[in-house]
């Protein structure tokens, strides 16, 4: 019979994971937005060589398992003389940013092309810079339509932070893991399902809300 004692008793353990995967989402996220939208606009706007960069760091990224990846951050990239923390948190952090960022990339880039070439055109003919045109003219159309895929792509970077255990970071799975291991008891995976539907569930509800307001602006 599953009993709640073996969660109450490392309660502490489990709250500490999943604030460690509240951050590491948000974090990632940031990082996945910010550098996804400039690679995007590198790949659109870039110069042919820039664009092949781009264009390489996308498939790179896309086309290797993220742990793989988190492992090389934690293990290559860890030597002091190259002046990378070992920390696994941050390790996970930045994997999981540059992995999503992939991924943003290319939902902002189709967003990018949706909007007509002639939008800037008219712009720049009304005096508007290339960047005022791009941020005036091209982005806030482009949001729109790349809101909905972006959304699940940060649903799917919060379930991948379960990945992240692999390198040692005590996130939800490990903390549950580490719960069970210790009680026997089942309850702590059945709470960590609890625990993530708290994060994604509301997620995917701001997200559907966001785009009916956003359509119905259009």
């Amino acid at each position: 019979m599953l009993t709640l004692p073996a969660l109450d008793e490392n309660a502490s353990l489990f709250v500490q994971g999943y604030f460690t995967t509240l951050q590491l989402s948000v974090g990632a996220l940031v990082l996945a937005l910010v550098l996804g939208t400039i690679v995007a606009g590198v790949r659109v706007w870039g110069s042919p060589v820039l664009a092949s960069f781009a264009r390489g760091y996308v498939e790179f990224f896309r086309n290797t398992p993220l742990l793989v990846q988190l492992l090389f951050l934690a293990v290559l990239l860890a030597p002091a003389n190259l002046n990378v923390t070992r920390e696994p948190f941050l390790a996970a952090l930045i994997g999981l940013g540059i992995y999503t960022a992939a991924y943003v990339s290319e939902v902002v880039r189709s967003g990018i092309l949706s909007v007509d070439a002639r939008q800037i055109e008219a712009a720049r003919t009304l005096g508007l810079t290339q960047l005022e045109a791009i941020r005036f003219v091209v982005l806030p159309q482009a949001i729109r339509t790349v809101i909905p895929p972006l959304g699940n792509l940060a649903i799917a970077l919060i379930k991948n932070t379960a990945i992240a255990g692999g390198i040692a970071v005590n996130e939800l799975l490990k903390a549950a893991g580490i719960i069970e291991s210790r009680t026997f008891q089942f309850t702590p995976y059945l709470a960590m399902l609890v625990a993530y539907w708290t994060l994604t569930l509301p997620l995917a509800w701001l997200v559907g809300r966001l785009e009916r307001r956003l359509a119905f602006a259009r």
